[in-house]
């Protein structure tokens, strides 16, 4: 998948006539009011500060549903959109929805309109979480919508599913993500659930019906869902909620493990675990007290197999007796690979 820089244009709401126990798209959003007059200009304001090559820019029609809206508004912001990809001002458009509002004749029209990624959001493919999440559809309905994306031809699928959601288990949400692979996704992205402030996933949070994971649990079982994409080469294009205006305070989070670098950590613990197997393979039933282990990785990953304040380094030094740990980055190394060698 190719890296595009993307114009938001944030539509919170609009089109989706569900109250999903764990949505609350204004604040997630940061988007309170949504006038359409002004798309125009937050698009000329974020091209005046891009320096990406235009063909490497997306207008990004996000939050809400997008293909739910009305039809004229939808076709409205498509055209518009269609007017600067046309004038070569940028490259394509990105687009959200929901599995529900996907037909052949809505593909139809996005294709026409120069659309060429759409992110999907499927949450979970068990049928118990989303109706425990009042999502309003079920997983068929997900899995169908993925065929019609990737089968027309036009478009590149992102699958964007949570982790511990209300009536799920970890189990549950490695099936997930092992169903956005099978159905042909190219990307990914991983929402560890928070509870927001005025949402149903509020009140199950205060009756006890829902209880929100520890910060380590909900690291593992998210690296569990990324392992899982990482390993079928489906790029995860984000991992948590971005930190920014909205997340905070009387109308944003009110329970859940938030960690503004929520996605490194995850990361890091992917890492960790693997490199933790490998060295107990390499060594076997003997101890790897006073060896060296060096860890060969691609460039830009040395902080995250490090671990924030060296947690990884220095948990394998601890539990291993290895008198060191090195990591060196190889530009040969694909990111999320590496060698382990005992030194």
């Amino acid at each position: 998948m190719k890296t595009h820089k993307n114009i938001p244009v944030f539509i919170p709401h609009l089109g989706c006539p569900n109250d999903c126990a764990f949505c609350n798209q204004r604040t997630i959003s940061g988007t309170r009011e949504f006038r359409i007059k002004d798309v125009r200009s937050i698009i000329d304001r974020a091209l005046s500060t891009i320096d990406t090559p235009a063909r490497d820019v997306q207008i990004a029609f996000f939050g809400g549903s997008f293909t739910g809206i009305d039809r004229g508004e939808m076709l409205y912001l498509l055209g518009l959109g269609k007017e600067y990809v046309d004038s070569g001002a940028v490259g394509s458009i990105r687009i959200s929805t929901r599995p529900d509002y996907i037909s052949p004749e809505i593909l139809d029209i996005l294709a026409a309109h120069r659309v060429t990624d759409i992110e999907l959001g499927i949450q979970s493919l068990s049928d118990r979480v989303l109706e425990a999440c009042g999502r309003g559809h079920t997983a068929a309905r997900s899995l169908a919508a993925c065929e019609m994306i990737t089968s027309h031809g036009a478009f590149s699928l992102v699958g964007q599913m949570m982790t511990a959601l209300p009536c799920s288990s970890p189990e549950d949400d490695v099936e997930t993500a092992r169903g956005v692979v099978a159905a042909g996704a190219s990307g990914a992205r991983i929402y560890p659930t928070m509870v927001f402030s005025g949402t149903r996933l509020e009140q199950m949070t205060r009756d006890g019906t829902y209880t929100p994971p520890s910060l380590d649990a909900l690291i593992g079982v998210t690296a569990d869902v990324f392992g899982v994409f990482a390993e079928a080469g489906v790029e995860v294009i984000r991992i948590g909620l971005s930190e920014g205006e909205g997340l905070h305070g009387a109308d944003g989070i009110v329970a859940g493990a938030y960690h503004p670098a929520m996605g490194e950590l995850v990361v890091s613990e992917y890492y960790r675990r693997g490199i933790e197997r490998d060295i107990a393979a390499a060594v076997g039933a003997k101890t790897a007290e006073g060896k060296g282990v060096c860890v060969l990785c691609a460039p830009g990953e040395t902080s995250k197999i490090i671990g924030q304040k060296q947690c990884n380094k220095l948990y394998l030094i601890r539990k291993y007796g290895i008198k060191m740990l090195k990591v060196i980055e190889k530009s040969e190394i694909m990111r999320y690979n590496y060698k382990i060698l005992i030194i």
